[in-house]
């Protein structure tokens, strides 16, 4: 996993002061948050990183997440849809009621989880986990009922009745934290269709950057928003869907998509591996 963006997300957080997961779960967990997406070159990601994590920063440097001796970690996710692709469809009409399922894996750990994100009320993002035993997955009946329990809960609907895995993804990352504010930082993602096999992989000089926040933009979001940068409308499931499945109506993720994966892959017969 060698390229610019791979380089450089190592390079920011190696030269940041390190800060322990038990430390980041008592001070910026962010299970209730939002989230804001930004694609951010390489040279320009270098230079805001500089600026988060400088020792004399007002109001204290971001930290990287440090594990046993690393800052830098490769993710692993399998998630699961209805053939039908209903999560898909309903984050695409951008209904009220939505929700995503999947399997994440910590690599370097072995570390699994069964996660569910949900859209709340205010438009911000809820994440309920729960861990992943052995040999277990997401369509295991435990989790099925897990799933079923937090979707009667939070909406009153009944969970789906068939999941079959959807995409595949993999990536490094690394994570800024301050009080309050985390500031994920993902390079070298590929996505794999389960289905079909096709892949599609990230610009290997682009840092796709996620702002997490308990509200209101954070330091991280007003220093993005002063070097021209906005929040993208891209996330990994329905960007990378959009682009391994041409088919699909996924026009609002189109401009990022192309950003992302480049404009071949959003066509249908273009090169997606």
């Amino acid at each position: 996993m060698s390229a610019p963006a791979v380089e450089a997300v190592a390079a920011a957080a190696d030269a940041a002061a390190p800060v322990s997961l038990a430390e980041v779960n008592e001070r910026a967990e962010l299970l209730v948050r939002f989230d804001r997406s930004y694609l951010v070159p390489v040279d320009v990601f270098l230079r805001i990183a500089e600026c988060l994590t400088a020792r004399r920063r007002p109001g204290g440097p971001f930290r990287a997440l440090a594990i046993g001796g690393r800052r830098a970690f490769r993710y692993h996710s399998v998630y699961y849809d209805t053939p039908g692709l209903r999560c898909f469809h309903d984050h695409r009409q951008g209904r009220r009621v939505r929700f995503k399922v999947r399997e994440r894996v910590y690599e370097d750990s072995g570390e699994r989880q069964f996660e569910v994100k949900l859209k709340g009320r205010c438009g911000n993002t809820v994440k309920r986990r729960r861990p992943l035993a052995g040999a277990d997955t997401a369509l295991d009946a435990g989790y099925r009922a897990y799933l079923a329990e937090i979707l009667r809960h939070a909406y009153g609907i009944d969970a789906p009745e068939a999941l079959v895995p959807s995409l595949g993804t993999d990536y490094l990352r690394a994570t800024l934290v301050a009080v309050g504010e985390r500031v994920t930082c993902d390079a070298g993602l590929s996505c794999a269709d389960p289905g079909t096999g096709r892949t599609v992989r990230c610009d290997p000089g682009l840092v796709l950057v996620e702002t997490k926040t308990a509200g209101h933009l954070g330091e991280s979001d007003r220093l993005l928003h002063a070097w021209g940068l906005r929040p993208a409308v891209f996330t990994k499931y329905c960007g990378a869907l959009t682009a391994l499945r041409p088919t699909l109506p996924g026009n609002r993720w189109h401009r990022a998509g192309r950003r992302v994966f480049g404009p071949a892959a959003l066509r249908p017969g273009g090169d997606r591996a």
